[in-house]
């Protein structure tokens, strides 16, 4: 750890779960109630909706490698942290002032662009205060506190949505932002390891403290392109799942779908805790692959059962799937990106450009899916997107190495260099 006092430690951990906690409903904007409201309030058709959405998610792309440099290269990453709140929320907040379609996918953009810099700054914060040894379990916990922070902000939005309409969303994202902003600057900054926090264990790791290239990274480790390959297709099949299902709901009860939208995603994130936990807890001994290929095979089962019923009740419970799925994926993704990167100094510029490639999945998702419900209808969608998802399990199950370090290994091999997985 980068700290020898263990009260100054704890309290940082306290103040990490309440950020992962506040910044639940910060960090995506708006989310899925975007296409609810956009649907229900402003009338806009699907595929207009899935158009303004991937427009602004390409804004995300854009600056996501770029931001992963900056957490790599920065030491005020609270600061950072901060300020990307402060304009994801000012960007949603003027949603409903400015609804036509060029303001909200420059507002929906800036959000975008802004959110990107919370999973690298997230992780790397967490990796530079409690090191490699304790980070697979802190992640676990990390995605544990964010599912019941959407949890419960999801709950409070169905439920205040139910009585005072949509766009009471925008007044609870405002309000934890400020939790947020606090639970942020609460992280004692004498605790984060900066070098550390890049992904270098000590000193003698002085020559990799060169500035970092996600392109580089990308060309030269063949694992971390095949992981990147697979991130961009689980994306590419899970993004329009929740907004087609948000649609499905407000187009069968207008005055319910926000309410809901938000059974789906509470639904789904009391699930994503027990399977955050359960990684945070058993990835390091049942391997990390094996938990990223059944995050992946989950989207077939889940987009085939969505085409059985349009009964609510039915879609909020294939919901619970989502939780099983995303939960295993957010905790294991940034400890595979470390696994691939340790000791490399580039661990935060390879997270933004695996996010970035998985960036251009949900990007291309919600326009894909809304053409194809255009054209086709749900159910043809809901296969589709399963399809996609399918493939990246048969890539992963193929060509993605086990990642883990000090994993079982044959009798007498002895363990290779921490960075020996980026190297093949």
């Amino acid at each position: 750890m980068s700290t020898q006092d263990p009260d100054l430690t704890r309290r940082a951990g306290r103040a990490l779960d309440a950020a992962n906690f506040f910044l639940a409903d910060v960090r995506d904007g708006l989310g899925p109630y975007l296409a609810v409201y956009l649907l229900t309030e402003q009338h806009w058709d699907e595929a207009r909706i899935g158009l303004v959405m991937s427009v602004a998610t390409i804004a995300g792309i854009l600056a996501q490698t770029p931001a992963g440099a900056l957490v790599d290269a920065t030491r005020a990453k609270r600061t950072v942290m901060a300020v990307a709140a402060i304009l994801v929320t000012l960007a949603s907040l003027s949603l409903p002032l400015f609804p036509s379609f060029l303001p909200v996918a420059i507002s929906q953009g800036v959000a975008q662009a802004a959110g990107v810099i919370f999973p690298p700054a997230i992780a790397a914060v967490s990796l530079g205060i409690f090191g490699h040894r304790a980070f697979t379990r802190r992640i676990g916990r990390n995605e544990t506190f964010n599912h019941a922070g959407n949890a419960v902000a999801a709950g409070l939005a169905g439920l205040s949505a139910y009585w005072f309409g949509p766009t009471v969303v925008f007044y609870l994202l405002g309000g934890m932002a400020i939790a947020s902003l606090v639970s942020i600057l609460a992280i004692p900054e004498r605790t984060i390891d900066h070098d550390l926090a890049r992904g270098l264990d000590g000193a003698n790791d002085a020559e990799h403290h060169d500035q970092p290239s996600g392109l580089k990274v990308l060309m030269t480790c063949r694992p971390l392109l095949v992981f990147a390959i697979c991130a961009l297709l689980f994306h590419l099949s899970n993004a329009a799942m929740l907004p087609l299902v948000g649609q499905k709901l407000a187009l069968q009860d207008k005055n319910l779908g926000t309410s809901l939208m938000s059974a789906c995603i509470v639904a789904a994130q009391l699930v994503m805790v027990p399977f955050a936990m359960l990684v945070g807890a058993k990835a390091d001994t049942w391997g990390h692959k094996r938990f990223f290929l059944a995050a992946l095979l989950i989207l077939p089962i889940r987009g085939a059962l969505y085409t059985l019923s349009d009964n609510p009740f039915w879609l909020v419970g294939v919901q619970l799937l989502d939780g099983v799925g995303a939960g295993i994926f957010g905790a294991i993704f940034p400890v595979i990106i470390a696994d691939l990167m340790r000791n490399t100094g580039r661990f935060n510029v390879a997270q933004g450009a695996v996010i970035t490639a998985q960036s251009i999945g949900a990007a291309l998702s919600t326009t894909l899916a809304g053409f194809v419900v255009v054209g086709a209808g749900y159910s043809v969608a809901f296969i589709t997107l399963g399809i996609v998802a399918a493939i990246g399990a048969v890539i992963c199950l193929l060509a993605l190495p086990e990642t883990r370090h000090g994993g079982p290994r044959p009798r007498g091999e002895t363990a290779p260099p921490s960075s020996a997985i980026a190297a093949e």
